[in-house]
This record gives structure tokens, sequence and C-alpha cells, in this order.
């Protein structure tokens, strides 16, 4: 029996806070059948909203790219910056 390899991006967003933001990002991941594997949200000072999600894409009905426009142009829509990377890319981008 041969196991999945996990294929892992990461998606950081940025920007003031509103009603939907989390839902919509999540519908979207949903829709594309990717899988949330790790959350992170704050709201700092009362208004900017950060979010960091590890999501497995293995599974995911879309490529990468048409996912990671699709988090983009709602990002527009929102008002707020929606970032894709894999996750090789965001280690070795953040590393010490």
């Amino acid at each position: 029996m041969t196991e999945k390899k996990e294929n892992r991006i990461i998606v950081s967003v940025l920007g003031v806070d509103r009603v939907g933001i989390i839902a919509a990002i999540t519908a979207i991941l949903a829709k594309a059948e990717a899988n949330i594997l790790d959350i992170s949200q704050t709201i700092m000072q009362g208004q900017i909203f950060t979010m960091i999600m590890v999501v497995d894409m293995s599974g995911a009905a879309v490529s990468f790219d048409t996912l990671r426009k699709d988090l983009t142009d709602k990002g527009q829509e929102l008002g707020v910056q929606i970032m894709a990377q894999h996750e090789d890319v965001f280690k070795f981008m953040h590393r010490i």
C-alpha cells in the first residue's frame, strides 16, 4: 500500500478585519478539495486581520496555480492580501 505524499502550501492573509473573510477563503479551499491541516488567525489592535493556514493539496481537484489565482481574486474582492506559496518556498524564504 503506497501512502500519498502531502503537497502542502502556506496561505497567508493580511488586511483590515471584516465579516466573512474566513468563510470566503475556506469556501474556495473546500470547493478545490484542499484540506486545511492547521490554521491560526489573529485580530491585531482590534482591526488588522492576519491568518496563516497550512493546506494539503495532495487530493485537490485543481492545480496550485488555479487555486492561487482564485484566492488572489477573492482577496481583491474582500480588500485583503492573500498569498499562497508551496511550503518549501515558504520555509526557504523565512529561514533564519
